[in-house]
């Protein structure tokens, strides 16, 4: 951009003219017309090297890297998606590096990050222990059944709509997961997997009720 501000005041354009030409502020082709009058040709080049440590180090990316594929509540965060914003301050915090968010968005750019929407997913209730307890117990069940009884998974479940879920910041090839423990307005579907062959079958439903049931064993 330099050379062709020079370049172009060489041929007798006018300052006013080389700006709307080239998309730039007429103090840039003043500023550079004085360099070059002052220095030459070395007065054309780029001056950023001397701006001091690079902050977008292989360090920083990394962690970048490692924090977009955690959540924020891993941080002490209360919302469970990512912003820019939020990037900068956790980033912040573990590097003591602040940089604003358009220098983030370039590292982001680095690390092949995406803004994405993460899937939803549904928390066990219960403990490891009692999990595996019953796990167990079931598995000893079907051992003990005869080879011609049949033997299932069933269970009955309401589809809702959840809130809104934002989009994310995740790393490359990631897809995240949120807890979302809302309700809305509801489908009903009734569902039987093999224990054997886990071949799965279900039905759908105005109404969870018996009659549900009855069209699932049919």
């Amino acid at each position: 951009m330099r050379y062709l501000i020079i370049l172009n005041l060489v041929r007798g354009l006018c300052p006013t003219r080389i700006a709307a030409l080239l998309s730039i502020s007429r103090s840039t082709v003043y500023n550079v017309a004085k360099r070059f009058t002052q220095q030459g040709e070395a007065g054309l080049m780029d001056r950023r090297e001397d701006n001091g440590t690079r902050k977008l180090s292989d360090e920083y990316l990394t962690k970048l890297n490692d924090v977009v594929r955690s959540s924020p509540q891993h941080h002490d965060w209360q919302r469970p998606t990512w912003t820019r914003e939020l990037l900068a301050l956790t980033l912040r915090k573990l590097t003591k590096i602040m940089v604003h968010v358009t220098t983030l968005s370039v590292a982001l750019k680095q690390i092949k990050s995406r803004r994405g929407r993460p899937k939803p997913t549904v928390g066990c209730p219960w403990s490891t222990r009692v999990k595996n307890k019953c796990l167990k117990q079931i598995q000893a069940l079907i051992q003990s059944i005869p080879r011609n009884e049949v033997v299932v998974y069933e269970d009955e479940v309401d589809i809702h709509l959840n809130p809104k879920i934002g989009l994310d910041w995740m790393g490359y090839g990631q897809q995240k997961e949120v807890l979302t423990p809302g309700k809305n307005e509801k489908r009903y579907l009734a569902g039987a997997q093999d224990a054997r062959t886990v071949e799965l079958i279900w039905v759908e439903g105005e109404k969870k009720n018996s009659a549900l049931f009855v069209r699932l064993l049919w």
